[in-house]
């Protein structure tokens, strides 16, 4: 039965393929195989008919779901006898081989095959990270556009300020998505590498040969060699991604923090989907409609953050190597990449159908009765001849002065003969009507929506250097 949410709660069935033990092992026999390939290249004690038959035998095993089923259950039965998952591996791919056996895994050392397995593991996932930041930076400038001019009150330490637009909001939010496409995508660059250096990392039983087997090796599956290693690829590599991730999820997270206290039920600005015919707020209050799907996308958050100082803590390994990354590793990556591919997706879908109260919007942009406008007035009176700090200061205690009366602020200003003494009575509404203080809101929300447009098909293509197709 599963234990951890990943395995039937959280996250879509495609990463959880891509990381289940099957593909995992699936990934360990390409390398073996691009590995004897590569030696029947570079000695002639390797026969081709070796390369020929694992690759063979690979295929035979990976291309059949039942077939990769009984392997691995192979695999597990020798590794309870010797107590190492590669050698296990490496002693059941053998039995399957009439001529290879004697030349599988030949030269290399455990974290060889699998590191660069986890490459291709990797590069799996990334890409379903990136289909998915895509659709969401897509979609966050299609509503920056859709909402551009709509005027919004703005909010600075949880009280009103001056206005802006709904458009500024996903116009922001979608400008901090393309630089996590642009992050994702540097970031793999130093990921999506493999190795095949040996024992400690010297290539010793290669010989001079083994820069050529592993430049092979990495080209067959599509990967890029490390420069230097020791028995291991460096961690910080990954501690780099997935502080990455969580940076992403930092993101999901504050998108989700502005739905849910907007959909409070004193502001009701914006709502996320809620199916009336169906759905149950609450198990006994009838009536709520809880932003359950923005909640949980806070609360996972912060489990992708703490795992940034597991990744971190991986870093500093003893001399060469040691195994105090192995268990982690095995937890942090899927945990990380099926986390955030649910926040992705219940993002996604509150975006999709997200709810915008405009009368509401409208509503709460007059709450204050003017007083959100104060600025506007200040800058018009230096405008028009009065010093700045003496327009503050009389701006200020005209705005207490309606705050504490409970007033509207143009009532209040009419009031003030040194206001009128420089902006006519009959000017006054105009200039403190918070739909006309809007500034370039509207023209800076296009902008990043058209500029968020054409980075997205300017990094289609950087990905696609990375990722491969």
């Amino acid at each position: 039965m599963p234990v951890h949410p990943i395995e039937s709660r959280y996250g879509s069935e495609e990463l959880r393929r891509i990381f289940s033990e099957e593909n995992k092992v699936a990934r360990m026999l390409e390398v073996e195989a691009a590995l004897v390939r590569a030696l029947s290249e570079a000695f002639d004690f390797v026969p081709e008919e070796a390369a020929d038959e694992v690759e063979r035998v690979v295929e035979e095993i990976t291309g059949d779901e039942e077939e990769l089923r009984r392997f691995v259950e192979r695999v597990r039965e020798i590794e309870a006898e010797i107590r190492h998952d590669v050698m296990a591996l490496v002693r059941a791919l053998s039995e399957r081989c009439e001529v290879a056996g004697d030349y599988v895994h030949l030269g290399a050392t455990s974290n060889d095959v699998i590191d660069t397995a986890h490459a291709l593991v990797l590069r799996d996932a990334i890409r379903v990270v990136y289909r998915k930041l895509r659709r969401l930076a897509r979609l966050l400038a299609d509503r920056a556009e859709e909402y551009a001019d709509l005027p919004i009150v703005g909010r600075t330490h949880g009280q009103h300020a001056v206005p802006t637009t709904l458009g500024m909001k996903f116009a922001i939010w979608a400008r901090e998505v393309v630089r996590h496409l642009e992050r994702l995508r540097e970031c793999a660059e130093r990921v999506l590498v493999g190795q095949l250096s040996g024992a400690v990392g010297t290539m010793a039983a290669l010989g001079e040969k083994g820069p050529e087997v592993e430049r092979r090796v990495m080209e067959l599956l599509g990967l890029r060699p490390v420069t230097v290693s020791n028995q291991v690829i460096q961690r910080d590599r990954y501690a780099e991604l997935i502080s990455v991730l969580a940076l992403i999820g930092s993101t999901l997270d504050k998108i989700a923090r502005e739905i849910r206290h907007l959909q409070r039920t004193e502001i009701r600005e914006l709502e996320e989907p809620f199916d009336p015919e169906k759905q149950v707020g609450s198990s006994t209050m009838p009536h709520k409609r809880n932003p359950i799907r923005s909640e949980r996308v806070c609360s996972l958050a912060k489990v992708l953050r703490s795992n940034v100082q597991v990744a971190l803590e991986n870093v500093p390994l003893e001399h060469e190597r040691d195994l105090t990354n192995s268990a982690s590793e095995r937890v942090l990556f899927p945990e990380q990449f099926l986390l955030l591919d649910e926040m992705l997706d219940l993002t996604i879908t509150n975006l999709e159908g997200l709810r915008v109260n405009e009368e509401n919007i409208r509503r709460n942009l007059h709450l204050t009765k003017g007083l959100n406008m104060a600025e506007a007035l200040m800058v018009e009176l230096v405008k028009r001849g009065m010093g700045r700090q003496e327009a503050h200061e009389l701006v200020r205690r005209l705005a207490m002065r309606a705050w504490e009366e409970d007033r509207e602020f143009l009532e209040v200003v009419r009031e003030e003969e040194r206001v009128l003494e420089l902006i006519p009575e009959d000017e006054l509404a105009e200039i403190l009507d918070p739909e006309r203080y809007l500034g370039v809101a509207p023209e800076l929300a296009r902008e990043a929506a058209e500029k968020t447009r054409r980075d997205l098909e300017r990094l289609e293509e950087e990905f696609r250097d990375v990722l491969g197709a």
